[in-house]
Formats: C-alpha cells, sequence, structure tokens
C-alpha cells in the first residue's frame, strides 16, 4: 500500500476518461479492509481506500477528536496526491466526514455515497463510557460489533469484524466515538448539492432507516435505497447489493476530464 500524509491506501485502477475517482472513508474503529473488495475494485473506476489518521496501517498518526479535524486531514492528503475532485463513499463516521467535505469543501466533491449514515450522531452513553477507560475497552469493541451486523450476518464475518476492532488503540476509538457525539449537520443538509446515495441496511441499529429517510428527504439531489438482510455494516453483509447500487447511482454523475489526478 502507498503512503502520503502519513495515510496509508489502497488504489485500484479501472478507469475511463470521464470516470470520477472514487475515495471509501471507513467507519469509527475501522481501516480500510472494512470496504470489501467487491467495492474497492468497482468496475470501470478507480478507487482510493483510505486508513483515516490512527487506524489499520496509518498508526504511526494519532486519531482526530472532530469530523471536521478529519476532513481537513483528508484535504491535506487529496493535495499531496494531486486528486482534485472525487466520489466521496463514506460508512458510519466516514459518511460524516464526507458531508462535511461536501458542506465545507464544496470544490473537491463530485458526489457522495452516504452508508450507515446520519445528519446526526449521538453515540450510546454505556459504549461511550466503556470507550473512555483502557480497562473496559474490550467491552466498548464487543457492544459496538453486536450493534453493527444484522441476526442473518455470518457469525465468521462478526467474528472478523470483532478481531479488527479489538486491535485498535483505544484512545483512537474513544477519539472516534467523541467525533460521532459531536457531529450534527442538521441545518446544512440543503445546502448540499452534489449528487448523493444514501444507503442503509434493513435492520441497522446504529443509524436506523429513518435516519437514511431523513437525510434523502432532507439533500435536493439525494436518492435512497434500502438493503434487506443487512445491519450497520451493509457494505460488509450484501457486498453485491451494494456494489450494484454505487454502480447505478455512479452512471448520473457527471465528471470532466482532467478533474482528477
Amino acid at each position: 500500500m502507498p503512503v502520503s500524509e502519513n495515510l496509508y491506501f489502497s488504489i485500484h485502477h479501472d478507469v475511463g476518461a470521464e470516470i470520477p475517482p472514487l475515495v471509501l472513508i471507513h467507519g469509527a474503529g475501522g481501516m480500510h479492509l472494512y470496504w470489501p473488495a467487491d467495492i474497492r475494485r468497482l468496475r470501470g473506476y478507480s478507487v482510493y481506500a483510505i486508513d483515516l489518521p490512527g487506524h489499520g496501517k496509518s498508526d504511526i498518526c494519532d486519531g482526530q477528536q472532530t469530523i471536521e479535524d478529519y476532513a481537513r486531514y483528508l484535504i491535506r492528503w487529496l493535495e499531496s496526491i494531486q486528486l482534485r475532485r472525487a466520489v466521496f463513499i463514506g460508512h458510519s463516521m466516514g459518511s460524516a466526514i464526507a458531508l462535511a467535505l461536501a458542506i465545507h469543501h464544496p470544490e473537491y466533491v463530485v458526489g457522495l455515497g452516504l452508508l450507515g449514515a446520519g445528519a446526526r450522531l449521538r453515540v450510546n452513553p454505556e459504549l461511550m463510557n466503556f470507550a473512555s477507560d483502557l480497562t473496559t475497552f474490550y467491552k466498548a469493541a464487543d457492544l459496538l460489533v453486536a450493534c453493527s451486523f444484522s441476526s442473518k450476518a455470518p457469525p465468521r464475518l462478526v467474528e472478523l469484524a470483532a478481531k479488527r476492532m479489538e486491535e485498535n488503540r483505544q484512545s483512537v476509538l474513544y477519539g472516534d466515538l467523541q467525533a460521532c457525539n459531536k457531529f450534527d449537520v442538521m441545518d446544512r443538509l440543503g445546502s448540499i448539492q452534489q449528487n448523493t446515495l444514501v444507503i442503509c441496511g434493513e435492520d441497522d441499529q446504529m443509524t436506523p432507516v429513518r435516519y437514511a429517510q431523513y437525510l434523502s428527504s432532507s439533500m435536493p439531489n439525494a436518492r435512497l435505497n434500502v438493503i434487506p438482510n443487512a445491519g450497520h455494516m451493509v457494505m460488509l453483509e450484501q457486498p453485491l447489493l451494494v456494489a450494484n447500487c454505487l454502480q447505478e447511482f455512479l452512471k448520473d454523475i457527471t465528471y470532466r476530464p482532467g478533474e482528477g489526478v
């Protein structure tokens, strides 16, 4: 994996001149592998999947405590690899970062894909309390994973997600949850003009379908797809369905050659 601005990222190039690049932004306590291969290697696109500061292989730097700080870090990364504009596809906390980019740095944003998203991301106080202390961190990780999948998810998939979550530094996960808890753009959604796809698992406990419905109805150019038999980790539970939804959505994104790298 290459690195720039201390951020590791994977790149998959399968792209024509008039196709926008895609940037995948994982959620709290995540890493680029939370995006399955069907999405990281989306046919016909140039896809960048990053490890946010303090996450995955980007652990040389510290995590952030606000969504805006993560967004600013991403801007520095974009400029360092000369990626001028992109479609940002975010999951959970990553969707909040994508929204922040669209609100505060719209010149970089061609379109948005928001998975497991909300205009406000209040965190369960018990989860926040567990994550605040190194001695109870494992309880936070277990609770987060327990709330992230539908009851139909394969046990091995849940087990692997739990293992990855427990590999986080306690301070990084706690910072992520603080960032989510402070996030609120309910009064800013109407200003986002880019085409947007909102995707939600029908069994999502963390950001229920009503959150996705509010997002899609409050943004002027947004559409909603509810994915059956999936929870908050919708892209891991139903990777092919999510990839197909993204493929259909991206057909409608207008992009001029020369706007990317």
